[in-house]
Parts: structure tokens; C-alpha cells; sequence
């Protein structure tokens, strides 16, 4: 829990310092997973980055998508597994499945 903390705290200096934020969480493996649910990984607009979705395998996509969701405001899930072109490009060859949902906790300008 101690992670979670630090990530959701460093969030919330953000949010008062008016950065935006973004929040990607694993909600959901199957098979074998770089990082179980509940992972998180917090970004801001300046591409600060605290925690981890995966151990680095999807985690450029994540961070593409998060200043997608800062801008729009739009939450998304991504799903990767190894039927997922774009997962075998971003490494995750490991056999299993992974979804991360996307959200932004900062408010839009």
C-alpha cells in the first residue's frame, strides 16, 4: 500500500501546484502480468512520471494516452495481450493479458 500512497500523494502536490494529472491503474490480468491489478502510475502534463503499469513493456502507450485524457478530460481502457498487434510491439510477449484504465484527475482549462 505504501506505493499507492506515495503515487497518490505526489498527485495531489501536482493538482495544487495546477498541473495536470493522470491516473492509470491495472484493473484487470489474466495469465502472466509484469504487474498486478491495482498497479498505478501517476503523469503529469510536465511528463512526470511516478509508479508503474507494467515494468516498462506498455508503458509508452499508457503515457501517450494520458496526455490524450489530460487534454480531453475522457477516461479510456487499454487493453493489451499478445492477440494485440500493438502489444507485440510494445514487448508484452509474456502471455498474459492486461487492461489499464485512464483517467484524468486534474480539471481541463
Amino acid at each position: 500500500m505504501e506505493e499507492i500512497d506515495k503515487i497518490l500523494n505526489q498527485s495531489s502536490l501536482w493538482r495544487k501546484n495546477n498541473k495536470k494529472v493522470a491516473l492509470a491503474t491495472v484493473v484487470s490480468t489474466w495469465g502472466s502480468s509484469p504487474r498486478p491489478v491495482g498497479s498505478q502510475m501517476a503523469i503529469n502534463e510536465d511528463l512526470e512520471i511516478l509508479g508503474s503499469v507494467s515494468g516498462g513493456c506498455i508503458e509508452g502507450t499508457v503515457i501517450a494516452e494520458a496526455q490524450e485524457i489530460m487534454k480531453t478530460g475522457k477516461p479510456k481502457l487499454l487493453k493489451f495481450g499478445v492477440s494485440n498487434i500493438e502489444a507485440w510491439e510494445v514487448g508484452l510477449t509474456c502471455g498474459g493479458k492486461v487492461e489499464v484504465f485512464i483517467e484524468n484527475i486534474g480539471e481541463n482549462d
